[in-house]
């Protein structure tokens, strides 16, 4: 993550969120899923493997790397 954000889960609206100066961002569960796995660690083919596991029929391939490219140009993420 860009220094200046924050992945945070919040309970009382059960989702995942974004949060920067003066602003949040909602993720879907999917979007909080995809964040969580960017850990340094793995690779995006090690992020796409562990997310098959759960969704083994979803276009991952085109889908993770959207959604990170989307998250990178917005500056949120590194």
């Amino acid at each position: 993550m860009a220094r200046s954000v924050l992945l945070r889960y919040d309970r009382v609206r059960d989702a995942e969120l974004l949060l920067m100066p003066e602003r949040a961002v909602l993720l879907s569960r999917e979007g909080g899923r995809i964040l969580r796995l960017c850990d340094g660690r793995r690779t995006l083919t090690g992020i796409i493997a562990e997310l098959a596991r759960t969704y083994p029929d979803a276009p991952l391939d085109k889908d993770v790397p959207d959604f990170l490219t989307r998250i990178r140009t917005e500056g949120w993420l590194r």
